[in-house]
């Protein structure tokens, strides 16, 4: 028997239905839109309850409340994601959950599945056996390699009914699941696009040319690099010069840029679509005395490209204040355990900001301890 079936609880006859049971029976979105129907997917502002993404942020930001209730036994939890990547997403999420839990009090053990972003097919296997051994797990929190590439996979952890599924890293729900997990947790990519469009066209103004190291065909891409780029173009008239796409690997940054510099000089600016790229493109230009001749761009703000912009190395990045997506999952176990999943948001999205080179080291810090409060502003040994 499971360790949160017995559980013992005060509140335990009124829990309530999670948001993935709500979701499979068909209640979303709660908000039609005319372009519905040109995507596959949902919005945030569809299917998250009026009011519910802040009360979550406000909780995750505030001093912990313990929870109600005792548990036997250590809950468990499977993590399934590409924290064999250089971004430092994973494992500083993976930290802050576990820290947040700690203040919680609630008991738990972790069995992490780590694969690279690449690697879709591993990432399938670690999904057939959480789902075949699904009387171990209570809990399975998903970063997908691709959000369509993993969309079976995600089906079927929902639809498991001894286990209650979160999705990490993506916050676009596809509307074809014919499960849908009970939460979703991310940073939007389409708000990180448009603060940094924001943020450049006001630096470096207008008409400019521009290549990208764009990552995998999908979602997270076009938002992170489509929507910017249209965004630069139609109100700065940006012209694109090249565009590679690196797979997310700090070798499809290295490679890409250098083509970039070699064969696309009068590109001013280099757009990569995360860390990993952002930390090839770097070394692409060290490695021709290159970084004064365009700026360049990260996605994340992990502590690589923080390090990256106080060497002068990196320009900007839209940097998310990166440990919210693993405090608000603490957060929402606990609800989920409390039978108050009701409560929370479908999609729960964390705060971004621009992180850039004209900023004083004070401005940085601060930034960075409030970004990285749980799992800390030295860089992670990998």
């Amino acid at each position: 028997m499971k360790p949160i079936t017995r559980m013992l609880w005060s509140i335990a006859s009124t829990l309530t239905l999670s948001a993935g049971m709500a979701c499979a029976d068909g209640h979303l979105p709660l908000v039609e839109l005319p372009d519905d129907g040109e995507r596959d997917y949902w919005l945030p502002s569809q299917v998250n309850e009026a009011g519910t993404l802040e009360a979550l942020q406000a909780v995750t930001g505030e001093a912990a409340v313990p929870l109600t209730g005792a548990l036997e036994e250590p809950i468990q939890i499977a993590l399934i994601y590409p924290s064999a990547d250089t971004s430092d997403f994973w494992a500083r999420n993976y930290l802050a959950m576990t820290r947040r839990l700690d203040e919680l009090g609630i008991p738990y053990e972790t069995t992490e599945f780590a694969s690279r972003q690449i690697e879709h097919s591993l990432q399938a296997t670690y999904a057939s056996q959480v789902d075949q051994d699904a009387d171990i797990y209570d809990f399975v929190i998903f970063g997908p390699s691709e959000l369509a590439t993993q969309a079976d996979n995600i089906d079927k952890l929902a639809g498991n009914p001894d286990l209650t599924t979160f999705v990490w890293a993506f916050h676009t729900p596809l509307q074809y699941l014919e499960d849908q997990p009970a939460n979703w947790f991310d940073f939007s990519s389409s708000l990180g696009a448009d603060v940094m469009c924001d943020y450049m066209l006001e630096r470096l103004g207008n008409d400019v040319t521009y290549a990208m190291n764009r990552g995998i065909p999908g979602i997270t891409d076009n938002q992170r690099s489509g929507e910017w780029a249209a965004c630069v173009e139609e109100r700065g008239n940006w012209e694109l010069a090249y565009e590679h796409y690196g797979e997310y690997t700090n070798e499809g940054g290295f490679e890409g840029t250098s083509l970039i510099l070699q064969a696309y000089p009068e590109a001013g600016v280099i757009h990569n679509a995360n860390t990993a790229m952002a930390m090839g493109s770097v070394q692409a230009q060290l490695a021709v005395d290159a970084t004064d001749e365009v700026f360049s761009t990260g996605w994340g703000g992990t502590g690589l490209e923080l390090d990256a912009i106080r060497r002068g190395e990196l320009d900007a990045t839209p940097m998310r204040m990166g440990d919210d997506v693993g405090a608000a999952t603490a957060e929402a176990i606990r609800y989920h355990l409390e039978g108050r999943a009701d409560e929370l948001p479908f999609v729960f999205l964390g705060r971004i900001t621009v992180a850039h080179d004209q900023m004083s080291e004070e401005e940085l810090a601060a930034l960075e301890q409030e970004a990285f409060r749980f799992s800390g502003v030295e860089p992670l040994e990998r």
